[in-house]
C-alpha cells in the first residue's frame, strides 16, 4: 500500500507539471527546434535528474481515480519535497461560493489582518486541468500576497476527466465575477482584481481577462499575471517538441492530459492567441527558458503589444516549466518569482 501511495504522489509531482497540449497537435512542429544559447541551470538540472529516480506508470484515467482518494493533507506533504513551506500570513482562511457546478471552495490567503479598499488578486493553481489544488498552490499564493501586499483569493475549479472542458474556464469566470462582487464575504472592499495562476492556471487567467473584459465584473481587472500559461493548443511550437521529453514532462503524459480535458483546441476559450487581444488589462507573462509552452507564451506577449496592451515579458532564462512550485528544488527559481513580483509591481504603480 505505501509502494502505490508513492508511486500516486511521484506521478502527482510529474503532473503538475503541464497544462493540456493534444498529441495530433505535438506531431506537426512548424520549426526547427532550439533551446538558442540557452543552458540549463545547474539546480533544474539537479532536480529533472531527481524526477528520473522516481519511475512510474503513463498516467491513465485508472491512476487519476486512485489520486483522487489520497487525502489532501498527504499530497500537500508532497509538495514539500519540491516547494518552500507557506511561511506567515495574518489571513489563511477557507471560504464557499455557488459556481457553474455546484459550490466552489476559494482559500483566502492575505500577509495583512486588516486592509482599506484595494485589489484582490484571484489565483487558478496549475495541473494540467486535471491534478493541483487550493493546497498543492497554496505556498504559491501565499508569497504572492507578501511580495504584491495584497489580498489573495485561491480558486478551487472543477478538475478532467470527471470534468471536461468548458468546466474549469466556466469556474474560473464565476469566482472572479464572484470574488469583485462579494468583498463583504472577504472581510475586504474590491476596487480592482488582479487575475494570475500557473500553467493550467495561466491558460485560466487569459480567458477570465478575455471574458471579462467583454462582459465587465463588478470591479475591474487591473493587471493579470499569467505564469507559464498555454496561449494556442491549435498549431505546434518548436519550444514543444524540443522540451517535451526531458525536462519533466513526456509526450505520453500530455497526451493524457489533452484527451482527459478534451477542449477545442480552435476555440479562443481554450487557445486564448486566437482571440482579439485589444482592450485586455496589463500584463506580466512569464515562461521559462526550457519551457514547452515557451514559445506560445512568447507569441502571446508579441499579439499583446501589437494590440496595444502595455505589456512586460519575463523569461526564466535556463530554467524549466513548473518552477514557481519548485522553490526549494529549484532555489534560483525564488530569483524568478522576486523578478516576477517586482514587474507586476510597478505594472500596477504604474496603473
Amino acid at each position: 500500500m505505501k509502494r502505490t501511495t508513492a508511486i500516486l504522489i511521484a506521478a502527482l509531482g510529474t503532473a503538475l507539471l503541464p497544462a493540456a497540449m493534444p498529441v495530433a497537435v505535438m506531431a506537426k512542429p512548424v520549426a526547427a527546434a532550439s533551446a538558442e544559447t540557452q543552458v540549463l541551470r545547474s539546480d533544474a538540472k539537479a532536480y529533472l535528474e531527481g524526477l528520473k529516480k522516481q519511475p512510474r506508470p503513463p498516467m491513465s484515467d485508472a491512476m487519476i481515480a486512485q489520486m483522487r482518494k489520497i487525502p489532501p493533507q498527504v499530497i500537500e506533504k508532497m509538495m514539500a519535497a519540491s516547494e518552500v513551506p507557506l511561511g506567515t500570513l495574518a489571513v489563511d482562511r477557507k471560504l464557499t461560493m455557488p459556481g457553474p457546478g455546484g459550490n466552489m471552495d476559494l482559500r483566502l490567503f492575505d500577509s495583512r489582518a486588516d486592509r482599506g479598499p484595494g485589489p484582490v488578486v484571484v489565483f487558478y493553481h496549475g495541473g494540467g486541468f486535471v491534478v493541483g489544488s487550493i493546497g498543492t498552490h497554496a505556498a504559491l499564493a501565499a508569497e504572492m500576497s507578501r511580495q504584491l501586499d495584497l489580498p489573495v483569493v485561491s480558486v478551487e475549479y472543477r478538475l478532467a476527466p470527471e470534468h471536461k472542458w468548458p468546466a474549469a474556464p466556466d469556474d474560473a469566470e464565476a469566482a472572479a465575477r464572484w470574488i469583485a462582487a462579494n468583498g463583504a464575504a472577504l472581510g475586504r472592499e474590491v476596487n480592482g482584481l488582479v487575475l494570475t495562476g500557473d500553467s493550467a492556471g495561466g491558460t485560466l487567467t487569459l480567458l477570465t481577462a478575455l471574458a471579462l473584459r467583454d462582459k465587465p465584473a463588478a470591479a475591474p481587472v487591473k493587471l493579470m499575471i499569467p505564469l507559464y500559461p498555454m496561449t494556442d493548443a491549435s498549431r505546434s511550437y518548436p519550444s514543444m517538441v524540443a522540451f517535451s521529453g526531458d525536462y519533466g514532462l513526456t509526450k505520453e503524459d500530455m497526451a493524457y492530459f489533452g484527451k482527459s480535458y478534451a477542449a477545442n483546441v480552435k476555440s479562443p476559450r481554450h487557445s486564448s492567441l486566437l482571440a482579439d487581444l485589444h482592450g485586455l488589462p496589463p500584463t506580466v507573462l512569464a515562461t521559462a527558458g526550457f519551457d514547452p509552452l515557451r514559445d506560445g507564451g512568447r507569441a502571446f506577449v508579441a499579439k499583446l503589444a501589437q494590440s496595444g496592451v502595455p505589456v512586460s515579458y519575463y523569461e526564466a532564462k535556463g530554467n524549466i516549466h513548473g518552477f514557481a512550485t519548485f522553490r526549494k528544488g529549484i532555489p534560483s527559481a525564488q530569483d524568478d518569482l522576486n523578478a516576477i513580483m517586482a514587474l507586476s509591481r510597478a505594472m500596477l504603480a504604474g496603473k
